[in-house]
């Protein structure tokens, strides 16, 4: 007989709760990196919409100039060759603020009212609906340019509907991963689960960056297809919590000889199932895993019943504003994430300016931006998970970022390969606090021990930190543009002082962590299980 070969023998070495957290982890993965990847394209386009009306204006003036010794050219002013209307005038960067302020700031807004709503619907359906929507709304923006609408008003009133349907995702994919992993090695975890943010940027940059040149509605139709379709998977696919599973393998074993069961609607419409047995005495799950699954009878004597404790309500906004840490942590992320997606909206188009490179290549160059993002959030796990402690990880990575972001603006001037290397530092010290911010201390937080096992909290933490992180994510791309055209070096002015407040706002904590006597690395066997 063959021996079994060492792929198969690694495939049944995991159990089926191991395959179903490495589905949930791929998945989520996946579900937010659509997201991001729907954001991207308008970073891309901005160059774009302005580029064309320079190009005009300049060679009007070369026309205007030469009039005396040439003929008259004709007008080259044309519906086919002109910048995006209203986009070509002096103020085209206040414009473009205006844009990412109208979705950062609806972003901002409906971030706090979705972790609520999340705590009480199906995470499952509610991620749906807002993945449909947002894809619907993304490729309006591109129909903008396949119908030639110049109207500010239609494209302020996408991104203002966009930013509010955006909000489903992010305390849906943190609730639901934070179900199928425990606090060992969460920041780890998480921050190789947070990448996605990265490549979601990362991915959005390339699609977008192919059309950008010859038909930017495209770099907003493509990426919505995208999120559309996702979210059919998300609808099909997506199981919440390691007990809706549960329930179903009770429902489905042994149909002719099971038990009749008992059932009621728990956290976010998750099932848990009751077995009635013969003598009339009500058996949860986990009960009935002591059982045999045949009809031999049991003596009652060695069963052991476990009683379940009646499920909690959901925590009100002020209960989780109360838990010790959401408050500084939240307005830490304020201006941690100002820093991140200023980067995110207007790096693309400050490579143009200053290293005189077109829309694609500027888009193309971005990326390593999110790559040394993904390294940096990644490493801002693991050195939390080894030292135990969240809030000195940040206040270190944000200390180092001040001083690398007035490098950064000194050395992209020298060339290109220095631009690279500072890119991908800058990254990476930008994105790790972000990162580990929004993804294992909310999840530390919406599990924190004076909740007293509510897990009903999660979402809320999540995304009150989110939302006030998104105030910043909204002020950000604003200030950049009212500061541009004073010159570049004024945005990373404004860029520094963000990260030294985000840093003074940690200091508390900081002190906090590193004067407890308990502080101590996170042990892989602390709640594996919720």
């Amino acid at each position: 007989m063959a021996t079994v070969p060492p792929g198969i023998r690694l495939l049944v070495s995991f159990d089926r709760d191991q395959w179903y957290r490495a589905l949930t982890f791929l998945l989520t993965f996946l579900l937010y990196t659509s997201f991001h990847l729907s954001r991207k394209p308008i970073s891309i386009v901005k160059s774009e919409l302005h580029k064309n009306c320079s190009s005009v204006n300049e060679l009007a003036t070369i026309a205007s100039s030469s009039s005396s010794q040439q003929p008259s050219l004709p007008s080259l002013h044309t519906g086919t060759d002109c910048s995006w209307k209203p986009f070509d005038k002096r103020n085209y960067k206040q414009l473009l603020g205006a844009m990412d302020y109208s979705f950062l700031c609806a972003y901002a807004v409906g971030m706090y009212l979705s972790g609520i709503i999340g705590e009480r619907v199906p995470i499952r359906l509610y991620l749906t609906v807002g993945m449909l929507t947002s894809g619907l709304c993304t490729c309006l923006f591109g129909l903008g340019y396949v119908y030639n609408i110049h109207n500010l008003g239609f494209y302020i009133f996408v991104q203002v509907a966009n930013g509010l349907v955006q909000t489903t995702g992010w305390p849906s994919v943190v609730t639901c991963i934070s179900n199928w992993f425990g606090k060992g090695r969460r920041g780890l975890i998480m921050g190789l689960w947070n990448s996605h943010t990265s490549v979601g940027n990362i991915l959005g940059s390339l699609i977008a960056g192919y059309w950008v040149s010859s038909n930017w509605g495209l770099s907003f139709i493509v990426p919505g297809l995208i999120i559309a379709v996702m979210g059919v998977v998300c609808f099909l696919f997506l199981i919440e919590h390691p007990n809706d599973l549960k329930s179903m393998y009770a429902q489905n074993s042994s149909p002719g000889k099971s038990a009749p069961t008992n059932s009621w609607n728990g956290v976010n419409g998750h099932t848990e199932v009751y077995l009635q047995y013969k003598d009339n005495k009500t058996q949860s799950y986990d009960t009935e895993l002591l059982l045999p699954r045949d009809s031999v009878c049991v003596p009652k004597q060695p069963v052991v019943v476990v009683k379940r404790e009646p499920q909690p309500s959901a925590i009100s906004f002020m209960g989780a504003l109360r838990i010790p840490g959401v408050i500084e942590f939240s307005l830490c992320l304020l201006f941690a994430k100002l820093v991140s997606y200023t980067f995110l909206f207007w790096l693309p188009l400050y490579i143009t300016k200053t290293a005189h490179l077109d829309a694609k290549k500027a888009g193309d160059l971005s990326t390593l931006f999110d790559v040394g993002g993904i390294v940096g959030g990644i490493l801002a796990g693991v050195i939390s998970d080894k030292l135990g402690k969240r809030a000195t990880t940040c206040a270190v990575m944000l200390l180092l970022a001040a001083p690398t972001l007035y490098g950064f603006s000194m050395i992209s001037e020298f060339g290109l390969g220095p631009t690279i290397g500072m890119l991908l530092v800058c990254g990476g010290l930008v994105n790790g606090p972000y990162s580990l911010i929004t993804t294992a201390v909310s999840a530390d937080l919406g599990t924190h021990k004076s909740l007293k096992g509510n897990a009903r909290a999660l979402s809320t933490v999540t995304a009150i930190i989110d939302g006030t992180g998104s105030v910043g994510a909204a002020l950000g791309p604003l200030l950049a543009g009212l500061l541009s055209p004073g010159g570049w070096d004024q945005v990373f002015y404004m860029l520094m002082i963000a990260d030294f407040l985000a840093l003074l706002l940690l200091l508390r904590l900081v002190t906090k962590e590193l004067t407890s006597n308990k502080s101590r690395p996170i042990s892989a066997v602390e709640l594996k299980e919720h």
